[in-house]
């Protein structure tokens, strides 16, 4: 204590001591050691491959450009089925897009640094929530849509399973050489058909696995189903 114009006051010195004395706690606290702080900062070595995530998804908005003019160019001259397989296709680009987007913004922000976008008015709603149970959940449910995409058109074209030969086969190759010009060909059997269902089946457990997985580690009913 100090008497100061008349009045007590309190000495600052135990108080400098005090912070002084909090500070070099916190300065060799584990936290802040150089192998720590190496091994904290190792994440920063995943955004190169974030980055190229993106020139992944340039090369998809230039094939579905590609796809796009094409069904534009020769609309006049398709048929029904080969217009709605050209549109699967496109609607496959966009999903396989959608999920390139969800692993670069939703991985960057629970495993690199955070995007800092609360009050974003462009924040995507589950990006609010993400984490890492959240984004596995996301990213099965998005290989389940492209793999029904992908079923969809196998299912539009195995009405001719039967009736075209099979490409680079040898039905094939003596009907090319017969009439001297492509002829059209499937490029799958019934038996390709029928793993390529099983293996679809195969995805919806392995999601309803990771979420139910996602539920047990909770404890609660999990947020990736509820959103």
């Amino acid at each position: 204590m100090r008497q100061l114009g008349g009045r007590v006051t309190a000495d600052p010195l135990p108080c400098r001591v005090f912070r002084n004395a909090a500070f070099q706690h916190e300065l060799h606290s584990p936290a802040h050691q150089p192998p720590v702080l190496l091994i904290f900062a190792s994440r920063w070595l995943q955004l190169p491959l974030y980055l190229g995530l993106i020139l992944a998804q340039c090369v998809y908005v230039f094939l579905f450009g590609k796809e796009l003019w094409h069904l534009l160019h020769k609309a006049n001259a398709m048929g029904e089925q080969e217009i709605m397989l050209l549109v699967l296709g496109l609607i496959d680009v966009v999903m396989i897009s959608n999920l390139l987007v969800m692993v670069i913004v939703g991985g960057y922000e629970a495993f690199v640094s955070r995007l800092r976008l609360e009050n974003h008015p462009d924040q995507p709603e589950w990006l609010s929530h993400v984490n890492a149970s959240v984004l596995k959940v996301k990213l099965a449910l998005s290989i389940i849509g492209i793999s029904s995409i992908h079923l969809l058109k196998t299912f539009i074209a195995s009405g001719t399973l039967d009736a075209l030969p099979l490409c680079d086969s040898e039905a094939y190759l003596n009907a090319v050489a017969a009439t001297g010009q492509i002829i059209k060909c499937a490029s799958m059997t019934s038996t390709g058909v029928m793993w390529q269902t099983v293996i679809h089946c195969a995805f919806i457990l392995s999601a309803i696995g990771i979420a139910y997985t996602d539920k047990l580690m909770s404890g609660t009913p999990s947020k990736s189903l509820s959103h």
